[in-house]
């Protein structure tokens, strides 16, 4: 899909990225992918992605810590994270960090997907849009 919004997947856990790797894909999204959080920061310059789905615990750098440089550096790109970290002062210090969502592992994909929906680029939404259009004219030829 070529104006397909691409997605910035961090996270080091390989069944985690493969797995929302082809969801993500599955769903009509470009998705780039990162493992370290040391590599984080150039991954994002590099790939220009619409929105961050973003790890905690990664080794090289904390996404705490990768949180906080995007948003020192003004990347304004939506960043979600996705973490086992799930105390309420985790949520917190990752939305007070700049974080503009918060998912706690394990999370169900039909959710994540909602979020993304519902609280991200306009240009993600468009690609449901279309994606759901795309449903629905599909399903009329068939009936």
């Amino acid at each position: 899909m070529q104006n397909a919004a691409k997605i910035l997947l961090i996270e080091d856990d390989p069944h985690i990225l493969l797995g929302l790797e082809e969801v993500l894909k599955s769903e009509g999204f470009t998705v780039a992918v990162c493992n370290r959080g040391d590599h984080a920061v150039k991954s994002v310059a590099r790939h220009r992605p619409d929105l961050i789905i973003l790890d905690v615990m990664l080794p090289g750098l904390n996404g705490y810590e990768v949180c906080r440089q995007l948003r020192a550096g003004k990347t304004k790109t939506p960043i979600l994270m996705l973490t086992a970290k799930g105390q309420e002062i985790d949520k917190v210090l990752g939305l007070d960090l700049g974080a503009d969502d918060y998912v706690t592992k394990p999370f169900g994909v039909r959710e994540l997907l909602a979020r993304i929906k519902s609280e991200h680029p306009s240009s993600i939404q468009k690609l449901f849009s279309s994606k759901e259009a795309r449903r629905q004219r599909n399903s009329l030829r068939k009936n």
